[in-house]
């Protein structure tokens, strides 16, 4: 079996796959200060109600933004499962051209949600992934990555207003408010961070596609996904596990011989 680890700034996903099919999924929140002999017990408490065990796992591949941890996993592979992991990175193979002007400065786990939603696709694509950040990435039709945007995140944004303005409070955004004008100060907050990002996806969606001349299909994934798909327009399809299905494509084409 395969295990697939996707190590973001807010969460940590992990996948196991046997052959094509994915048999479980997780998400957990990261911890960055984590050691190997955390990860292995928090990874075997994970796998013991799904009837798995750490020797079971022949194989494993990593994408990693938070360089703190990669040690940690790294070692975790070698003491638990006696075996080095993959790590998406420089030099691995990816079946997609990067065409930013320093292709190491893009995230792994934009390359892996490229790699995986063009595989599934095979057109002009803009992938949204609702993370720490909000990205936008590009890829033409062609299958060439080529670049995208940027936005702070939809918890970093409700963060701050919790951190900078006195008065407001901390709001969890699991539900959109019953309308947009509200009567109350949480779902106030929660109706210009729902419509407002929904409204910022829109537009930039918009802007790439009017910058490319084409009409580009726009796959949505990330932890808060769902929930902005409800309300942006320009959302054509939703992809929970986009980023382990690019983990296993990259595994594959670096496995094969």
């Amino acid at each position: 079996m395969l295990l697939c680890i996707d190590i973001g700034n807010t969460n940590i996903v992990l996948g196991i796959f046997q052959d094509d099919k994915m048999l479980n999924h997780w998400r957990i929140r990261t911890e960055k200060d984590m050691t190997s002999d955390e990860v292995g017990i928090l990874i075997n408490n994970l796998f013991i109600p799904a009837q798995l065990e750490l020797n079971s796992i022949r194989d494993t591949i990593i994408s990693c933004v938070v360089p703190s941890l990669l040690s940690a996993f790294k070692d975790f592979c070698l003491l638990y499962l006696n075996h080095e992991p993959m790590v998406v990175g420089s030099g691995i193979r990816t079946g997609m051209p990067i065409k930013y002007d320093n292709p190491k400065e893009v995230g792994a786990d934009r390359i892996v949600n490229a790699v995986a939603a063009y595989q599934k696709y095979r057109t002009g694509l803009i992938v949204v992934d609702f993370g720490t950040a909000t990205t936008f990435d590009y890829i033409s039709p062609e299958g060439f990555y080529e670049g995208g945007v940027i936005a702070p995140g939809i918890i970093i944004s409700a963060e701050a207003l919790f951190q900078k303005a006195s008065k407001l409070p901390r709001v969890e955004i699991f539900a959109k408010p019953k309308s947009v004008i509200a009567k109350e100060t949480i779902s106030s907050m929660k109706s210009g961070l729902i419509y407002g990002y929904a409204g910022m996806v829109d537009g930039i969606v918009d802007r790439i596609k009017e910058e490319m001349g084409l009409d580009l299909t726009v796959i949505a994934t990330g932890g808060l996904a769902q929930l902005i798909k409800s309300e942006a327009r320009s959302i054509d399809y939703l992809e929970e596990f986009l980023t382990l299905e690019g983990l296993k494509t990259i595994f594959d084409l670096n496995s094969q011989g």
